[in-house]
């Protein structure tokens, strides 16, 4: 279905959950919508919750709408499957231009990926968190769907605040290293996928060199059916971390964010796919000053389409490991850096969002 010209001239409407304690999507999603809309563009949000009343709401909201963007996965869409096919059915119906930005796909559990290929029979445009995730879908059979493809540069979700906010964490955090141990920090949501394990195994490579260590985790557990969160202490108590690490559970403000973010040495992560341009988080961590350890992409094209990454990586401000190291290659890395652990980044916040309003609208009529 192609837009009719007055549609083409329309707003850009985008779909948000109101949840309260938003997912990283979720987060990238209203951020998007904000920076379109200082872009130039006419961006407006609506809000749906997986009821019933949300048809006519999106029925008004898509009326002389020139482009629906929808990113997916959202966690919140778990509740309500049938809201984003509902959207970009509208959305077609309403001569809308059907966007989804989509920021994962091999690392998602075969159901959800069940739930986005009928979304993807709807798109017009996917764009793509990552060249890495763009082949992993074009590798299907969804690759042959007439869908024009795009990438978008990932931004972190947080600009660094002015003040700081001090909580019992930030005291427990300094007082660690007071005691002459090394605060290795790792930021967002912990998954099995996401290897958040590793950083535990670092952590004991690092003892083994007679580094006295302290890990904080900031963030909390993805509510899943598996046993992640008993795993991950489990795996703690094997190694002998026990008393050597805080998780901190989903922090809601930014200032406390980033006083806990003051609090640590350095960030460690450790990817499967090697780091990616779609790790947000891993922009937010640099944000700090604080250096970022992480094993390389795969490919050297990785960071092409992304101008941050791509200035972060010529400053220093990554240090790399080898994409399939093991905890002692990262221990010796994180030595390596020696006793200073701070990095002079460029701006990263409002470059990249501008960056990423800037793909969106590349990809409108």
């Amino acid at each position: 279905m192609t837009p009719t010209p007055a549609a083409s001239r329309g707003f850009v409407v985008s779909l948000a959950s109101p949840s309260k304690a938003p997912c990283g999507v979720e987060m990238f999603a209203r951020g998007l919508a904000r920076a379109a809309a200082e872009l130039g563009l006419d961006s407006r949000s609506v809000a749906v919750a997986g009821r019933w009343g949300d048809a006519p709401a999106l029925w008004r909201a898509l009326a002389g709408a020139g482009a629906l963007v929808v990113n997916l996965p959202v966690v919140a869409w778990k509740r309500a499957l049938l809201t984003p096919l509902l959207a970009l059915a509208i959305g077609r119906l309403r001569g809308a231009r059907t966007v989804v930005v989509l920021h994962e796909w091999a690392d998602l559990h075969p159901l959800r990926r069940a739930s986005i290929s009928v979304y993807l029979l709807l798109a017009q445009v996917v764009l793509f968190s990552s060249p890495t995730v763009r082949d992993e879908l074009l590798r299907t059979p969804l690759g042959r769907l007439p869908f024009a493809v795009g990438l978008a540069p990932i931004p972190p979700n947080i600009a660094p605040p002015s003040a700081r906010l001090r909580s019992p964490a930030v005291a427990r955090i300094e007082a660690e290293r007071a005691e002459g141990r090394l605060v290795l920090g790792h930021f967002g949501s912990i998954y099995p996928k996401k290897q958040s394990t590793f950083v535990l195994d670092v952590a004991h490579a690092l003892q083994a060199m007679n580094r006295e260590v302290f890990v904080v985790f900031i963030g909390g557990f993805v509510k899943a059916s598996d046993d992640a969160e008993a795993r991950f202490f489990a795996r703690a108590r094997e190694l002998g971390l026990d008393a050597s690490i805080m998780v901190t559970g989903y922090v809601d403000s930014d200032a406390e964010i980033f006083a806990l973010f003051d609090a640590v040495d350095l960030f460690v992560y450790s990817f499967a796919e090697g780091l990616t341009s779609r790790r947000g988080s891993v922009l937010t961590c640099l944000e700090s000053g604080r250096p970022v350890v992480v094993n390389a992409a795969r490919r050297q094209s990785e960071f092409d389409h992304h101008p941050v990454f791509r200035r972060l990586i010529a400053q220093g401000a990554l240090q790399f490991a080898p994409t399939d190291a093991a905890p002692a290659d990262f221990a010796q890395a994180i030595e390596a850096i020696g006793a200073e652990r701070r990095v002079e980044t460029p701006e990263i916040f409002a470059p990249a969002w501008r960056d990423a309003a800037a793909a969106l609208r590349a990809a409108l009529p």
